[in-house]
């Protein structure tokens, strides 16, 4: 029986969230969102990080966000451009947010 609990608690250690880093590390091959610096934002499986949140990550989406102003009307339009990557480095001084993704 004594084995049982220590299994438990062993169990519920693993996921518990003590340091900011932990809840990245609960995210390990999972998809996740991340807002960059720059109007970036991407979605992929979080394959590794480090302490400084230097990420890989693979079946990457990116979309960049950008503003297009018209020559005439000098009216600013919100655009947006995605592509797809199958691994992508991120630097983690450009990260701003990681989120577990919304999509399933």
């Amino acid at each position: 029986m004594a084995a049982v609990e220590q299994q438990n608690q062993a169990a519920e250690e693993d996921v518990a969230v003590k340091e900011p880093l932990d809840l990245i590390r609960l995210s390990l091959d999972e998809t996740v969102y991340i807002k960059l610096k720059g109007d970036r934002e991407i979605q992929g499986r979080l394959h590794a990080y480090d302490q400084h949140l230097n990420m890989i990550l693979g079946e990457v989406e990116e979309t960049v966000n950008y503003y297009e102003i018209d020559d005439e009307t000098y009216e600013e339009t919100l655009k947006s451009e995605k592509r797809s990557k199958p691994f992508l480095f991120v630097r983690g001084d450009v990260v701003i947010l990681i989120s577990p993704s919304l999509r399933q």
